[in-house]
């Protein structure tokens, strides 16, 4: 399905002046390098680039609202086919929380992947040894159309797989569609 113009493309939206979307998303693992392996054999991610380490001090504690005693030890940067890519940072701090949040915590969170095949894409998660949470579950309402199902990597954050070929409920009529990775240029 096409794109729908937004309200109208030639008045730029409220928000942000110039902001064009999203470029990456960056998360704390406690491992490097089992991160670097889930997201290059399971996710199927690019590693790209890697920085650090960064000195501790008061300078990046004020630029990164961390502890002036914590090592920002690396930072790994991935792509993930289209629409995201990954920033990953490991971390040394004396007071650091290791017990990431669930779904329904204040900072809560979980990034989505769509796949063409859902059924497909969890048995290969199952036979790759990846905790699979229930489901695949359908969904309802605007969302009408669309198979989901959550999934775990090893220091706990979640991910989801989404897919709903023949779309979803809410396009029939909608003046604004959700960006799509099955269309990434509209």
């Amino acid at each position: 399905m096409t794109r729908q113009p937004l309200e109208n493309d030639a008045v730029p939206p409220a928000g942000i002046p110039g902001l064009r979307g999203s470029d990456h998303i960056g998360f704390t693992v406690p491992d490097m390098e089992e991160a670097h392996d889930f997201l290059t054999r399971i996710l199927g991610c690019v590693h790209v680039y890697t920085l650090g380490p960064y000195p501790t001090g008061t300078e990046i504690a004020a630029r990164l609202d961390i502890g002036q005693e914590t090592l920002m030890e690396q930072i790994r940067f991935y792509r993930c086919r289209t629409g995201v890519n990954f920033e990953v940072f490991q971390y040394a701090d004396p007071g650091q929380r290791t017990d990431p949040p669930r779904n329904s915590d204040v900072g809560g969170h979980h990034v989505a992947f769509y796949v063409d095949d859902l059924d497909a894409a969890v048995l290969w998660l199952r036979e790759n040894g990846v905790e699979v949470l229930a489901g695949p579950n359908v969904s309802s309402g605007p969302s009408e159309g669309q198979r989901w199902i959550y999934f775990r990597a090893p220091w706990g954050m979640y991910f989801e797989l989404v897919s709903f070929p023949g779309g979803k409920a809410y396009e029939r009529e909608a003046e604004t569609l959700l960006w799509d990775c099955r269309a990434p240029q509209d």
